[in-house]
């Protein structure tokens, strides 16, 4: 019984990128990434679901600022 291949996940982004652009069709892509259509198909569903999260303002840090790094010299 063989092992289910286990791609990077840049790859798999690289992948999805391609469908999406446009430029190349799906079975294009299928063809020059060696994957099942389905795998294309589901890495383009991930990424277009986790887009939102790369523009979530409300999981960025907010900077602590030192007191002491307020007060002026003079």
């Amino acid at each position: 019984m063989s092992k289910r291949k286990q791609h990077a996940p840049e790859f798999e982004g690289k992948g999805a990128l391609a469908t999406l652009k446009g430029e190349e069709t799906a079975a294009e892509v299928v063809s020059r990434f060696g994957v099942h259509p389905t795998m294309i198909h589901l890495w383009m569903r991930a990424l277009l679901e986790g887009v939102s999260g790369v523009f979530n303002r409300g999981c960025r840090k907010t900077p602590e600022i030192d007191e002491q790094q307020l007060m002026l010299p003079w």
